[in-house]
C-alpha cells in the first residue's frame, strides 16, 4: 500500500516550545500558521488542528505524500514529522486490527524488536494506557511471531494514541526544529550572492526572526545576472522564511567615491560602514529590530574583530551574526542542505568582490578609518540620499 493510501494525517511534534509555560498557546497557534503558508501551495486539501498539546495535520482526498513531508520540513518550530494511521472507532476489536494492519503495512519484515506507547487523552475508555500497552502488544506478537518485546532498547516503538479519534504511528521523520518565524520580531539581512549570507538568514529565521533583506548592487561593474542569483538566493531560502521584501540598493556612487577619495586599503571597511547606515536606516523604517550578517571570524580580512568593531561602530542597533563561530565547511554543509549552495557559487561577481583592494587591512585602527571617511563629507551627504531615494523593493516568496 502506498504511504498516501495509508497515511492521511501527520502527526507534529514540537521541542522547545513545550516549554513555553503559559504562553506557549502563542507558539502553538504561530506553528500552525506556517504549517498552513508551507501547505498552501499544494494541491490537496489540508485541516491544521490543535488538541491537548498536539498538532495534527490531516489531508483530505487525494494529496502528495512526499510533497507533504517535504513541505513540513521547511517549518522551523516542526521538530519531528510523524506520518499517522487515523481512524475513528475507539472500540478494542478495531483498535487491535488497525494497529496491526499498520504493522503489517509498515514493517514487511517482521524480524525486529519493538514496543507499545500508548496514551489515554480520553479518560473514558474502560482500559489504562499501561493495560492498552501490555494487551496491544500482546495481541501483536500473536499476529506476528517473529516480532520480539525490548521494552528498554526497542528498534520500534508503536504509539497508540486514543483521543476524539484513534491516531497509530512509530515513524518520526525529523524536523528542521528551532522556533516558529515571527515569533522573535523582525531583522533586516545584508544578502549578498555569496554562500554565507543565505545561511545566515536561514538560521537566524530558525530562531523565529522574520526576515527582510538588503541586497547592494553596483551597476555596470556588476550584472543584471548578479542582482538575478541574490533573488534566487532570497526565493531560496523564502521557502523556510517565508516571503521575504528584498531591497536592492544602487550603490555605485558611493563606492566610486570611497575609491576616488579614500585609501584602498580601507576600501571594504569603509564600504561596509556605510551598507550598515543604510540597512539600518531601512531596518527603522520596516520595523526590524537589528541586522543580520553572514559574518564569521577571520573568514576574511573584513571579518577579523578588529574589522567588525569598525562596522559596528556605525550602528545603533544590534548586528546578529548567527555563523560568527562556524568555520566555512560547516557554513557550506548548511548551504548544500537548505539548496543554496550551486546558485551561490555561479560566477556572478558582487559589488564587494568587484572593489576588493590587493591588500586590505586587517586589524584597522577605527580613529583612522572615521579620518579616511572625512574625505566623503562634502559628497556623500547627497549621494547616500540617491541611493536610499532609488531602492527597488521586491517581494520574494
Amino acid at each position: 500500500m502506498k504511504e498516501n493510501e495509508l497515511f492521511h494525517a501527520f502527526l507534529v511534534k514540537y521541542a522547545e516550545i513545550g516549554i513555553k509555560g503559559k504562553n506557549r498557546y502563542i507558539f502553538e497557534n504561530a506553528l500552525c500558521s506556517q504549517i498552513k503558508r508551507a501547505l498552501n501551495p499544494l494541491d490537496g486539501v489540508y485541516h491544521v488542528e490543535r488538541e491537548q498539546g498536539r498538532i495534527f495535520v490531516e489531508a483530505e482526498g487525494d494529496y502528495d505524500y512526499l510533497e507533504t513531508v517535504e513541505a513540513l520540513g521547511t517549518v522551523f518550530g516542526v521538530a519531528g514529522i510523524c506520518p499517522v494511521m487515523v481512524f475513528e472507532e475507539h472500540d478494542w476489536d478495531t483498535l487491535t486490527e488497525k494497529t496491526a494492519q499498520y504493522v503489517d503495512e509498515v514493517y514487511p519484515d517482521k524480524h525486529f524488536t519493538f514496543k507499545v506507547m500508548a496514551k489515554r487523552a480520553d479518560k473514558h475508555y474502560p482500559m489504562t494506557s499501561p493495560e492498552i500497552c501490555a494487551k496491544m502488544g500482546e495481541y501483536l506478537l500473536d499476529c506476528f511471531p517473529d516480532m520480539k518485546v525490548d521494552v528498554h532498547h526497542p528498534q520500534a516503538v508503536i504509539h497508540v494514541e486514543l483521543r476524539s479519534k484513534c491516531y497509530v504511528y512509530s515513524k518520526i521523520i525529523p524536523g528542521p526544529g528551532g522556533m516558529p518565524v515571527g515569533t522573535a520580531g523582525r531583522g533586516m539581512l545584508l544578502l549578498s550572492g555569496g554562500i554565507d549570507s543565505p545561511v545566515a538568514g536561514y538560521m537566524i529565521s530558525k530562531r523565529g526572526v522574520f526576515i527582510d533583506a538588503v541586497y547592494f548592487h553596483a551597476p555596470p561593474y556588476t550584472s543584471e545576472r548578479a542582482k538575478e542569483k541574490v533573488v534566487d538566493l532570497a526565493r531560496l531560502i523564502s521557502r523556510y522564511t517565508g516571503p521575504i521584501r528584498l531591497h536592492v540598493v544602487n550603490f555605485t556612487d558611493i563606492q566610486l567615491a570611497i575609491y576616488e577619495k579614500c585609501p584602498h586599503d580601507q576600501l571594504t571597511i569603509i564600504m561596509r560602514r556605510y551598507m550598515m547606515r543604510i540597512a539600518e536606516e531601512l531596518a527603522v523604517k520596516n520595523d526590524c529590530l537589528g541586522l543580520i550578517t553572514g559574518e564569521s571570524i577571520g573568514q576574511v580580512a573584513s571579518q577579523t574583530m578588529q574589522s567588525m568593531l569598525a562596522t559596528n561602530a556605525v550602528c545603533h542597533m544590534p548586528v546578529y551574526r548567527p555563523l560568527v563561530g562556524m568555520d566555512k565547511q560547516e557554513i557550506v554543509e548548511i548551504s548544500q542542505k537548505i539548496g543554496t549552495y550551486e546558485t551561490s557559487i555561479l560566477p556572478y561577481e558582487d559589488c564587494c568582490t568587484i572593489f576588493v583592494a590587493k591588500h586590505p587591512v586587517t586589524k584597522p585602527s577605527l580613529e583612522l578609518i572615521e579620518n579616511s571617511e572625512k574625505n566623503l563629507v562634502v559628497v556623500i551627504e547627497e549621494l547616500y540620499r540617491k541611493a536610499m531615494d532609488s531602492i527597488e523593493v521586491i517581494e520574494v516568496k
